[in-house]
């Protein structure tokens, strides 16, 4: 059975049939309240335990480490259990109803989402 997913840039515009949008990112936006999250096309839901830890977030951002390092280093950490049956979680819902896993980045191939989407299609 295939799965009703994707991965998008939070803040863009919802496409038809993208479902529940889930942020999947370490900080909520600053000066938004949170009632208005899905209003701006932000997400529905916020699930921190899929974005990558503050030190790898930090680490990668300062350029510290290269972007396969991170990639590398991300995998790890959704290998971990309670990130793991969370991305079985999602992939078992993905079955059954639409759903979408987004952060900030602009540029997907450098983005923890990119990972994160081929997690929860393996996992499907």
């Amino acid at each position: 059975m295939s799965l009703k997913f994707q991965t998008v840039q939070i803040g863009a515009p919802r496409k038809p049939g993208e479902g529940l949008r889930i942020g999947t990112i370490r900080f909520l936006p600053r000066g938004v309240p949170k009632s208005k999250y899905a209003e701006r096309d932000l997400f529905d839901l916020w699930l921190p335990i899929l974005a990558p830890s503050r030190e790898l977030f930090s680490a990668f951002r300062a350029g510290k480490i290269s972007a396969s390092r991170f990639f590398q280093r991300f995998r790890r950490e959704m290998a971990e259990t309670d990130p793991r049956q969370v991305i079985q979680l999602l992939a078992a819902l993905a079955r059954h109803t639409p759903l979408s896993v987004g952060c900030y980045c602009e540029e997907e191939s450098r983005c923890h989402r990119s990972v994160l989407g081929k997690l929860i299609r393996e996992a499907g």
